[in-house]
């Protein structure tokens, strides 16, 4: 029989810190032997941001738990999206992006793959500089 975990939000695991953002797993391949899925929550400060970067071995759907920013994203990352608490963001294998931060408050973000380990590829020169 396969077993259940609860990871408690005092037991999650600092993976990566991505330009400004920090990402804690609850869900993975270390700290519940998943190995189909992942899932963690990423902290972006005031003014702040991620490096542009793509995944090349997974999709990515994201829920804005709170805070409020923008999506950059597109072949040259010409688009800015807005996003806010209650959004969702639906992130294609090989789409650049960049998550930034323009609100007054940390932006908190869920953040779930449909693969246990990422390959994460970033790209220098493109996307938001000033953060």
């Amino acid at each position: 029989m396969k077993s259940i975990i609860v990871t408690k939000k005092d037991s999650l695991a600092e993976e990566i810190n991505s330009g400004s953002m920090t990402r804690f797993a609850g869900v993975s391949e270390h700290l519940s032997n998943a190995t189909n899925i992942h899932m963690a929550i990423a902290d972006i400060p005031v003014g702040r941001c991620s490096t542009t970067h793509y995944h090349t071995n997974c999709e990515s759907a994201i829920y804005v738990l709170s805070g409020s920013g923008i999506f950059v994203h597109g072949n040259n990352m010409e688009i800015e999206d807005e996003i806010s608490a209650g959004d969702f963001i639906f992130v294609p294998a090989g789409a650049l992006h960049q998550p930034v931060n323009t609100g007054d408050r940390t932006l908190k973000l869920i953040v779930a793959r449909n693969t246990p380990t990422e390959i994460v590829k970033e790209k220098a020169g493109l996307g938001r500089k000033d953060c």
